[in-house]
């Protein structure tokens, strides 16, 4: 293994697209960068080329997690769910994703800390493969679910796995628009999904194999790309491999910067050697670090974001579109998604953290809540019980609500948990607050259509929006923030040890 990673970190600068080609001489202002930013080298194009390769697991999360929007009309007839019964049974297939995504969290941080990031990102390629063929190809609904669960174990270990390995690997001045990568390839991979399922409507009845199944062409990419990229330098010097963790510094960073971060990396982990448990992450200096991620975590999901994107050609039906239209609309809407992402990653590193989480929560807010109202002032028209007349409403609202949660809570949230835990316990920790984050989303997915039906439209995207107006109070109390820091500054200042050497 040891001389594996040797190898593999000869390799690192043409893993990195281009990154072979450049001349370390040569520079260009690196659009990741802050204001105050130097301009690329060499050096800087290896780990950007790094990053993008391992960013791709975030492309397959969003593209898995969002590609049965289009396939629902399809497996509801297929597997003749039109019932009441069926509907329990067409939800679940919805969210089973959501809950294998679970088992995912709670599973990456342990396998990664074991076995290393890069080998867990292998692990998810395969399971991302597996499961696109099996739901394309299988006649049994319980097969499926299986497919999807399998899909969503590999969601739930790449989603955590790849800002951890990013955010280990990157320098600390562009470190929140390299890991902010991992969310633009999610929305990526949501917009695609969305042109995909437009494009193969017109497949017919079988459309949704097709939609199901492209999925494993990224999946045999990423599995491929990944063995051209190294192991986490931060990982190898945890498990006493420093020999090795230079070689990989060497090869990403140049020798200059390499010693310089070796020399950090050492520092840090000196004094780390212990288990950590539950316990550890929930007591002690981690109790205010992890309240917040639980917090942000909550918020993200409990705003209504995945029910809207799972159920989104049904919203805009509802909405008074049709099923083609519903398509087009989603496509749109996808585009906004990627768009917004590239402005987050452009000003995360530029006004920080804590501003865009600001102002785009208070952005999904009224956004949310200018849909609910849209659907309950369409009641009071003749036919009621749509948004006639207020389709147009809904579709700007929700262009708004995906645009403020693009720029916010969609890929800030994942810088941050990147950042704030201590490099020994942030596997973990992550895992955790991940394993939280699946569970409100799994539940607020599974739950979204008996919320419809109870509450209405109106009632339940006033519910998304009160909730996102609680999020605003508390991101505006407990945010940190984190742009400019190196983690280990971070860990001194957000985690520093208690009074008498407690942990």
């Amino acid at each position: 293994m040891s001389g594996g990673v040797e190898s593999v970190g000869s390799k690192a600068g043409p893993g990195a697209g281009s990154a072979a080609s450049v001349d370390p001489g040569d520079t260009l202002q690196n659009p990741l960068y802050g204001a105050d930013a130097e301009p690329m080298t060499g050096s800087s194009f290896k780990v950007l080329g790094i990053a993008l390769t391992v960013a791709m697991g975030g492309f397959l999360v969003g593209f898995d997690a969002t590609v049965i929007s289009g396939a629902v009309p399809f497996i509801r007839e297929y597997f003749s769910l039109g019932s009441a019964v069926g509907s329990l049974k067409l939800g679940w297939a919805v969210s089973s994703l959501g809950w294998g995504a679970m088992a995912g969290n709670l599973a990456a941080g342990l396998l990664s800390n074991r076995f290393g990031r890069r080998a867990v990102l292998l692990m998810t390629a395969i399971l991302f493969l597996a499961s696109s063929l099996a739901a394309a190809l299988t006649t049994s609904f319980t097969l499926f679910i299986v497919a999807r669960i399998l899909g969503g174990l590999g969601v739930g270990a790449a989603i955590l796995t790849a800002p951890i390995y990013i955010a280990e690997i990157a320098p600390a001045r562009s470190r929140g628009g390299l890991v902010s990568l991992s969310q633009l390839m999610i929305v990526i991979g949501i917009s695609v999904s969305f042109f995909s399922n437009y494009f193969l409507l017109s497949f017919g009845a079988d459309s949704w194999r097709w939609m199901l199944g492209v999925q494993c062409v990224p999946a045999a990419l990423y599995f491929l790309l990944l063995y051209l990229v190294p192991e986490s330098p931060r990982w190898l010097m945890n498990k006493g491999r420093s020999a090795d963790a230079r070689t990989v510094l060497d090869a990403v960073h140049g020798r200059s910067t390499a010693q310089f971060e070796f020399d950090r990396i050492q520092a840090s982990l000196a004094a780390q050697s212990r288990h950590i448990g539950l316990r550890d992450l929930l007591s002690g200096r981690l109790r205010r670090v992890m309240m917040f991620g639980f917090g942000i975590a909550f918020f993200q999901q409990a705003t209504g974001i995945n029910a809207i994107f799972y159920y989104l050609p049904t919203i805009f039906a509802q909405a008074g579109g049709g099923l083609s239209t519903s398509f087009a609309q989603s496509v749109l809407v996808g585009l906004v998604n990627v768009g917004m992402t590239f402005v987050a990653i452009w000003l995360i590193d530029r006004l920080g953290r804590r501003p865009l989480l600001c102002f785009g929560v208070a952005g999904m807010a009224l956004s949310l809540l200018a849909i609910s109202w849209a659907f309950h002032a369409a009641k009071g028209l003749p036919g009621g019980g749509g948004a006639i007349g207020y389709e147009r409403i809904v579709l700007v609202a929700i262009i708004m609500y995906v645009a403020s949660f693009a720029i916010s809570l969609g890929p800030v949230m994942w810088v941050l948990l990147s950042e704030i835990f201590p490099n020994e316990e942030r596997a973990a920790a992550i895992s955790v607050v991940g394993f939280w984050n699946s569970l409100v989303s799994a539940s607020v997915t599974l739950l979204f259509p008996a919320a419809v039906a109870a509450w209405g439209p109106d009632g339940t995207f006033l519910a998304y929006g009160l909730l996102a107006a609680a999020g605003l109070v508390f991101l505006t109390a407990l945010a940190p923030e984190t742009r400019g820091k190196t983690l280990e500054e971070l860990e001194r200042t957000l985690t520093p040890p208690l009074q008498g050497g407690a942990q």
